[in-house]
């Protein structure tokens, strides 16, 4: 599948700041770009250094006065499908170093929280079985929402309401997952099918072989999502972080199919 990816940020800048951006898909084995294309106007010197866990990048920018930043690419997305349904946990024990840490309590996903809820909604249910009805459940139950959220909303708020956006949907699958004992990221990245197309959010699992994508909103596929970074909640992947204050002036996202 072939996704076209065009991001347009236009902000202004009271007093020059540093930012830090990430809007640029991840270069993988399972995603392939090319035609890739990145502006910054007024022309500024960019820092380039890794997303988390070497997936993706980032870009350091000092901006002035005012920030118009231009990107756009051609992912090719190569990822299988497959069926959550038939993958078994990871026994703990197993799970490598660098996956540990994707178990613990973060700032927007505090699993202690749901260390009840999680055998009262699904029982003895385990594996890709218990994150394909956790995800259901949350697609199901919840109702999607611009204003139902701010940018302190935890998993526990939204649990709470049954109403956010991509986000908030994706802090409370990676909770519940923590919770059973189940690795889980947030994944930032672009798809098709998202309305209102923005940047979007979606969960990483580790079951058997390695990290698979779900998105609990129900509006993208594996097969249609374009990673562009990872981290323990959205805290670590903002698409952009200035140290300083920055006014929006215009903001778009275009993903569409190509063939």
């Amino acid at each position: 599948m072939l996704i076209f990816i065009q991001t347009h940020l236009i902000y202004s800048a009271p007093q020059p700041c540093d930012l830090l951006l990430q809007v640029e898909a991840a270069h993988d084995a399972a995603q392939v770009l090319q035609d890739t294309a990145f502006t910054v106007l007024p022309d500024a010197e960019t820092r380039i250094v890794p997303g988390e866990d070497d997936i993706g990048q980032r870009r350091w920018i000092r901006v002035e006065d005012k920030f118009d930043c231009t990107y756009q690419t051609h992912a090719r997305v190569k990822r299988p499908t497959i069926a959550l349904q038939t993958l078994d946990a990871t026994p703990l024990s197993l799970c490598p170093g660098d996956v540990t840490k994707f178990l613990m309590a973060s700032r927007y996903c505090h699993l202690e929280d749901f260390l009840d809820v999680v055998p009262q909604l699904f029982g003895t249910l385990s594996g890709g079985g218990l994150i394909a009805a956790m995800s259901a459940w949350i697609m199901d139950h919840f109702t999607y929402d611009n204003g139902a959220s701010h940018a302190t909303t935890t998993a526990t708020h939204s649990f709470a309401a049954r109403a956010g956006v991509c986000r908030d949907y994706a802090h409370v699958l990676i909770a519940m997952a923590r919770a059973a004992g189940i690795p889980a990221r947030y994944v930032s990245a672009y798809a098709p099918d998202v309305v209102p197309q923005d940047f979007h959010a979606a969960v990483e699992v580790f079951l058997e072989d390695g990290w698979h994508l779900v998105d609990p909103t129900g509006m993208a596929q594996a097969t249609d999502i374009v990673r562009i970074g990872i981290g323990r909640d959205a805290a670590d992947v903002s698409f952009m972080t200035s140290y300083g204050r920055m006014e929006l002036i215009k903001q778009s996202v275009q993903v569409s199919r190509v063939g």
